[in-house]
């Protein structure tokens, strides 16, 4: 974790909500393996202190330090790979109330790394849980985007709609980002960025903590999504349409 600035940290207050119960995996989707500094990493460690400092189990991963093989499916060891590390990230994604992907910009679109982790999301999306209904329902996700360049909502609208096709639940306001001038130029963390100390991107992503947090009580404390009118077993059962008025025309 990347230390914080004082005006970051006062983001960070604790609330009287118990959110103890919760979970959170961050997976940082730089092109950049550790050691190296990432810049989105410094975004999201913001994030993650607000939820640690009330109580929630937080996880981070780099992505490219794992050897997650390319494609759509489970496990990728069964069609033709040697290793495949993403079954073992998988089961902690399933363990998480939130899920949160950091991204930096390349040429206007999220990186590879977050296009491959949203692609291994999509194969195991036929999963289903208890109530037949798609596994990842009653999860909160959200996104976090650094770059130098525009693109920081259109990386978050590409990942949030992709995020709540598979099942996840958007709250309001689920993104933030930084990014530079336009063109060459220092990166969120490099000194003199004015990253760390820009408080529109404070605000949001304080907002998008907080929001995903509150979310996350709400789907906890009634149970997540009602298992009516989309459960895949009833479907597969014969129960397909259920509308209100079966002579509706």
């Amino acid at each position: 974790m990347t230390e914080l600035t004082e005006m970051q940290a006062e983001l960070c207050e604790k609330s009287e909500t118990d959110y103890s119960d919760l979970s959170a995996l961050f997976i940082n989707c730089t092109l950049k393996r550790s050691p190296e500094v990432s810049n989105t990493q410094g975004l999201m460690d913001i994030s993650m202190e607000i939820m640690r400092r009330n109580g929630v189990a937080v996880e981070g991963i780099r992505a490219i330090d794992h050897e997650i093989a390319t494609g759509v499916w489970p496990d990728m060891t069964e069609h033709g790979w040697e290793v495949d590390e993403w079954p073992a990230i998988f089961e902690q994604v399933m363990a998480a109330d939130i899920l949160v992907l950091g991204m930096s910009i390349w040429l206007g679109e999220k990186s590879s790394v977050a296009t491959q982790i949203v692609e291994r999301l999509y194969g195991n999306s036929h999963l289903l849980n208890e109530a037949g209904q798609y596994a990842y329902y009653g999860r909160v996700g959200g996104c976090l985007v650094t770059g130098n360049e525009d693109g920081v909502k259109h990386c978050a609208m590409n990942t949030l709609y992709s995020l709540q096709h598979l099942g996840y639940v958007i709250p309001p306001q689920a993104d933030a980002g930084w990014i530079g001038e336009a063109g060459p130029g220092p990166s969120y963390l490099d000194e003199g960025s004015g990253g760390p100390e820009n408080d529109f991107t404070n605000r949001n992503t304080t907002f998008a903590a907080w929001n995903m947090l509150h979310l996350a009580r709400i789907l906890k404390d009634t149970g997540g999504i009602p298992a009516h009118g989309n459960q895949r077993t009833a479907w597969d059962a014969g129960c397909r349409f259920d509308f209100p008025n079966p002579d509706y025309r």
